[in-house]
């Protein structure tokens, strides 16, 4: 995985896309432009369902107040922004092209509902975009510079659980090792459990409804060992483990209630995802490599590689069925492969702009969110065979995306010096129906 930070993608009204525009013979936003429309937007932070209705921008960006529409700068936006890519080559590209799926749009699966800058998303790492978790559809954890931030949207109030700038004293002091000023990589709320990845190797773990930080240490102690992946499953015994995966080439899983380490896994490449498998018996791993792999989580053992993807893979979701397996890819890809037959993928899903950076499947695997970099969230109806989507179209980098438990709400981190936000949008009521596919 690359080292470098977000200022090296191009992010939203970048000023190189105004000067392009200028060598064309066009208008460009002016400094003053931006400031005078900063200044109006601080006192309009939100936009509600009903104001959205009545035509105000789903961000609150004032287009009048721009010499571009918001239909000509997003058709600058597709045509000027870079995807990064390791090892792609124009040749991959054209193959890609003819063999992702052609996929229905324009749907609507999940209405918007709110956006708010109170809170407002942060990215460390341009390839790492897992920030933002829901825990019911009222309760979402996103990340905010060193700090995890907590978002109630019944009391449209945010509040600070986690300040990893400050030195962290762990409350079971005996397992752990105090840290301080902690680079946040990665994160993941799940199981009544905060976890935190640092870009030093740092593995932080507190409990929601506890105060404190119970347990955090430094996995590794390797050069460039930023912990690119943190979460949870149930593993094959009922017990509730802690997997991290780092940019060393392991893996790591640890007891959730004792916080002691059980076991690490050996790759011959940077691991930037892993995910275990809804019965908690198979781990997908995936990193630096074009290949996407299937192992035993109790032995680590390769069982089967996926073949298909032409760059690094950086994302990666689980069916609950457990039969389909979900993996992003910076060649604008997402792969569907149905891990009984996983000599080829059954479906490739295709982005607008750039790497596919997040996925999540929602609860009862009706609905795929595929997050790109920047300004697009894709909602793919499985029942459909993944034929038909919902695209949402914003402009900012995406520093993650959730469905909440009851995949009654998706919430969408947008990290933006300007426009930085939290959105939410609710699940349409005609949707509920169970998933049939497979």
């Amino acid at each position: 995985m690359e080292t470098c930070n977000s200022d090296d993608v191009v992010a939203y009204l970048d000023h190189k896309i105004a000067k392009s525009k200028r060598d064309q013979d066009c208008d460009e936003f002016s400094d003053s432009d931006l400031e005078d429309d900063s200044e109006t937007m601080k006192t309009e932070t939100d936009t509600s369902a009903q104001e959205a209705r009545n035509g105000k921008d789903i961000q609150g960006i004032y287009w009048e107040g721009f010499k571009y529409t918001r239909d000509e700068f997003r058709e600058t936006r597709l045509n000027q922004y870079e995807n990064f890519v390791n090892i792609l080559n124009p040749h991959s590209m054209e193959t890609l092209d003819k063999e992702h799926l052609q996929v229905e749009k324009g749907n609507k699966f999940y209405d918007f509902q709110f956006n708010t800058r109170l809170v407002t998303s942060t990215i460390l790492h341009f390839q790492l975009r897992n920030l933002v978790w829901a825990t019911s559809k009222h309760d979402v954890y996103l990340m905010q510079n060193y700090s995890v931030m907590h978002w109630s949207s019944l009391l449209q109030r945010g509040k600070e659980v986690v300040n990893a700038a400050r030195p962290v004293t762990p409350t079971l002091k005996l397992l752990s090792e105090p840290l301080s000023r902690v680079q946040v990589s990665s994160m993941a709320v799940k199981e009544n459990l905060i976890l935190i990845g640092g870009f030093d190797g740092e593995l932080l773990c507190k409990y929601v409804n506890q105060p404190g930080v119970a347990f955090c240490t430094r996995v590794t102690t390797e050069d460039n060992a930023i912990t690119n992946t943190v979460d949870t499953y149930q593993s094959t015994s009922g017990s509730l483990k802690v997997i991290t995966a780092n940019n060393d080439c392991k893996i790591r899983v640890f007891d959730a209630q004792s916080f002691t380490r059980v076991s690490a896994f050996a790759y011959s490449w940077s691991v930037n995802n892993t995910s275990a498998s809804p019965d908690g018996k198979l781990l997908a791993v995936l990193g630096d490599s074009t290949e996407c792999l299937i192992s035993d989580s109790q032995s680590g053992k390769v069982i089967s590689s996926l073949q298909g993807h032409k760059d690094y893979s950086f994302a990666s979701a689980w069916h609950p069925n457990g039969l389909i397996l979900a993996t992003g890819n910076q060649d604008m890809t997402c792969r569907l492969w149905d891990i009984r037959n996983p000599s080829e993928s059954f479906a490739v899903l295709k982005g607008n702009m750039g790497a596919i950076r997040g996925l999540k499947f929602t609860t009862d695997g009706r609905f795929l969110a595929m997050a790109e970099p920047v300004d697009f969230v894709h909602i793919f109806d499985s029942q459909s065979g993944f034929l038909k989507s919902q695209e949402i179209d914003l402009f900012g980098e995406i520093a993650g995306i959730s469905f909440s438990p009851d995949a009654e709400a998706l919430y969408v981190g947008i990290a933006d010096r300007t426009y930085g936000s939290l959105m939410e949008y609710k699940r349409r009521s005609d949707n509920h129906y169970v998933d049939s596919f497979f």
